[in-house]
């Protein structure tokens, strides 16, 4: 079998693990793209030199598009804020790709585009959302009928800290849009909207303890794929986050419109991210921690039934990687090779509740993830009586 030749757009926590986990298999000739000489040196270190660097403005859609033009399949890990363009550059340039970026946009716009350039796009292709799709769409598929979805996750500092109780395993940035951005979720069948942050109940998870859960956005695609009458997605963080959190934003530092200070136009938003995201980052060696439930209920075989899958794991020593990378690389990195080989080959913008409704892919992927360290585990349960 030939060499594919891959290109993973972004060098950051999450791109460099994912071009150190290709570079390694002998089977992938393989590039990694950043602006940052930083990333780019510690993308190629991480990978033990075994992949090539490119310095290149990934917010430059038309830069893009010439960059990918000379290879087999394109992955991307950038910023949300350039997700889009960076998807339909990739596609226009008849490449498939394999994506995990959380984009504000709905990227099953770009489906009738992406089969007319004859490309697989796999989009949303991370841990959550990602395997937490693939999963729920595998076992809403195989129920009779599923009437209730529900997913908890979250990635945390395995060391709880005052005073944020936090740390972001991905980009800052993008932990303010998921408290930020309405929630949507699914009740009665209608897609309704709630407050990012609202609703918060208290869970424990063995080996964790207890966490508070809250609504984010995190069903995107799910919500209008699947027939399911309760569906929704919540974050999990240490107690205490939610009230922070709430009160910043009511604060306005949340807040992209610039303010009058002393008569200087500043966006509340960048005064936070300097003064607060350096304290957000994770250390070299510093350990986290990453947590995820998904709950299925249906009927199978004329009995109800709930299924559950869990997920706990932790920052990988042997790699120098944080569990939250890992976990969200992986998914997209397996199915880049799943697309590579043609044992996946639907064509169009493809959402993972969809790749879990392909026989036998899901029993692949989680196979994939137990070679690499990265254990789900399910089970299952009769229900008696009628769901809340």
């Amino acid at each position: 079998m030939p060499t594919t030749r891959a290109i993973v757009l972004g060098a950051g926590m999450v791109g460099s693990v994912m071009a150190a986990d290709l570079a390694f298999d002998p089977a992938f000739d393989v590039t990694v793209a950043d602006l940052r000489p930083a990333n780019l040196a510690a993308a190629k270190d991480r990978a033990g030199g075994k992949l090539k660097t490119v310095q290149a403005d990934l917010s430059n859609a038309a830069e893009v598009k010439k960059l990918v033009a000379n290879y087999d399949l394109v992955l991307g890990a950038i910023a949300s804020s350039i997700g889009l363009q960076t998807l339909r550059a990739v596609i226009e340039a008849g490449k498939n790709y394999c994506d995990i970026t959380f984009m504000a946009e709905d990227a099953i716009d770009l489906d009738d585009l992406a089969k007319k350039h004859n490309v697989t796009a796999v989009v949303d292709c991370g841990v959550a959302p990602g395997m937490s799709h693939m999963i729920s769409g595998a076992e809403a598929s195989a129920m009779d009928s599923c009437e209730n979805i529900e997913i908890y996750v979250g990635g945390l500092p395995r060391e709880r800290r005052w005073p944020f109780q936090y740390k972001a395993p991905f980009s800052p940035g993008d932990v303010i849009e998921e408290y930020t951005r309405p929630s949507r979720l699914v009740e009665h069948g209608k897609v309704v909207i709630r407050e990012a942050l609202s609703e918060p109940e208290l869970m424990n998870f063995p080996g964790v303890g207890t966490l508070e859960a809250f609504n984010t956005d995190g069903l995107r695609s799910l919500a209008r794929t699947f027939n399911v009458p309760f569906m929704k997605e919540k974050t999990l963080r240490y107690p205490g986050h939610i009230e922070l959190m709430r009160v910043l934003r009511a604060t306005g530092l949340f807040s992209t419109e610039p303010v009058d200070v002393n008569g200087v136009k500043v966006a509340p938003r960048d005064l936070l991210a300097k003064l607060m995201f350096p304290l957000w980052t994770f250390q070299p060696g510093e350990e986290d921690v990453t947590v995820m439930r998904i709950i299925v209920d249906g009927t199978k075989n004329n009995r109800r039934t709930r299924v559950t899958w869990d997920l706990h794991d932790t920052y990988h020593q042997p790699s120098r990687a944080t569990s939250m990378s890992r976990t969200t690389a992986f998914p997209c990195t397996i199915m880049a090779r799943l697309v590579a080989s043609g044992e996946f080959r639907q064509k169009g913008v493809v959402v993972p509740e969809l790749i879990g409704k392909a026989p036998g892919i899901l029993t692949k992927v989680i196979d994939q993830h137990r070679s690499k360290g990265v254990n789900y585990t399910r089970s299952e349960t009769p229900l008696d009586g009628s769901l809340a």
